[in-house]
């Protein structure tokens, strides 16, 4: 048999500027480009018309394509796949980016473990953040749980060093056998029905990024977050991108690398637990029929119900909006931040775990760098601010004047005392 290299796709679906495709390519052996529609990640999907699923299909689609078909496309447990990729192939090595989180640090140590014993080498590059793990870490050598001091630190490094650009030129170097790859149908899913965003954004966004992106009704953000959330785009792309244009915009790819040193640093938010620990005492009232009203945007409170249901119909939401539904959550309802949390991770387009948790922590006041406990957000002053004259507003909530919207399903001021009420309660204040 013929010695081959496997590189892995996972969250980097992309040719451009891929650091372990990069590397694969550069060696002597032909490179079996794969990836796998992992199993245990979707048993745990609850709709079969998940938009992920179609979305990653057909980045992959495109793929294969762009690389003459010799992209292998398997379905199954990793593990396993592996077992019966070794029998049928010599590997010499296999290639693949690094993933931060706990499921994929444990599936690589055992797949790791497996091509060990078997003589391979596993190799995985960084590639999805710009820096990550102990790269920046304070004067002290301790990691950073603000964002601000984080941030300074974050450019002061990128100052002192340069972006890789990990072109592919050796980009025919792969193996000559093609394949076909499963139609969506074929892997168990179905068409969403959802619209996915372009994965370019204009220089003209970013530079008018700083006044325009709290405006929900505005097309101020960049809508990029599904394609950095499965590498259909490069991170340092983006961020030569936004170098002198906008740096509003550049801490915002700064905070990604940020959530990610925090799951790195502090892995008890893996396992449902506050970043700050305290804050599990909270009592929280969990109502059922509230949190329903607050799932279908039928709280009576617009700029909230409008959010859900931009949510709910395109997997999207504005940035701003998910701060404002993620107050009212936790602070109007008094709902555990973990519902939330697994609302949004089943429904949003860009679910990333690290910047998913680090978003409802920080709302709930429990997170690094959170909103303080005693912060709550008030709808009707955010709508004023940021969309005074409804255009979100009524393209979400159609039936706001008529008769058949709700009330609100809590008085704000009611709301306001009784969440402060509990949270000092809860820490002893």
């Amino acid at each position: 048999m013929k010695k081959v290299s496997i590189f892995w796709f996972r969250r980097d679906l992309r040719i451009e500027d891929n650091h372990g495709l990069f590397q694969a390519l550069s060696q002597a052996e032909p490179v079996l480009p794969l990836f796998i529609f992992d199993s245990n990640i979707l048993a745990r999907l609850p709709s079969k018309k998940d938009g992920r699923v179609e979305f990653i299909h057909e980045s992959i689609s495109q793929l294969s394509e762009m690389i003459g078909r010799h992209l292998c496309v398997k379905q199954g447990d990793p593990l396993a796949i592996f077992k019966e990729l070794l029998a049928e192939w010599d590997v010499v090595r296999i290639y693949t980016n690094h993933d931060y989180e706990r499921y994929g640090i444990d599936r690589d140590a055992a797949i790791s473990t497996l091509a060990n014993e078997s003589g391979i080498e596993f190799c995985t590059f960084k590639d999805q953040v710009v820096f990550e793990k102990d790269e920046v870490l304070s004067g002290a050598g301790t990691p950073y749980t603000v964002f601000t001091p984080y941030s300074r630190k974050w450019k002061a490094i990128l100052a002192e060093t340069s972006l890789p650009n990990f072109h592919s030129s050796a980009s025919t170097n792969y193996i000559s056998d093609t394949f076909t790859i499963p139609s969506l149908e074929d892997i168990g899913f179905q068409p969403s029905g959802l619209v996915f965003p372009q994965a370019t954004v204009a220089d003209e966004l970013i530079k008018a990024y700083g006044q325009d992106r709290d405006f929900p009704a505005k097309p101020g953000t960049s809508r990029l977050s599904v394609h950095l959330r499965f590498g259909t785009v490069s991170i340092r792309a983006l961020v030569r991108q936004a170098l002198g244009k906008s740096e509003v915009w550049l801490n915002e790819l700064i905070w990604r690398d940020f959530y990610f040193n925090i799951l790195h640093h502090f892995p008890h938010i893996s396992e449902k637990h506050s970043f700050r620990k305290e804050y599990d005492r909270m009592n929280w009232r969990n109502n059922e029929d509230e949190f329903k009203a607050w799932c279908e945007g039928k709280t009576g409170y617009p700029i909230v119900d409008a959010g859900m249901r931009e949510l709910n119909a395109t997997g999207f939401m504005h940035n701003r909006v998910r701060m404002i539904v993620a107050s009212f959550l936790v602070k109007h309802l008094l709902i555990d931040w973990r519902w939330g949390e697994a609302y949004f991770a089943e429904k949003l387009l860009d679910f990333d775990f690290a910047a998913n948790n680090g978003g409802w922590q920080w709302a709930a006041g429990s997170g690094c760098d959170a909103a303080p406990y005693f912060r709550v957000f008030n709808p009707t002053l955010q709508t004023q601010k940021f969309d005074q004259s409804l255009a979100y507003i009524k393209k979400w909530v159609p039936e706001l004047q008529e008769l058949t919207y709700p009330a609100p399903i809590v008085n704000h001021e009611f709301a306001r005392v009784r969440v402060l009420a509990a949270y000092k309660d809860a820490l002893g204040k």
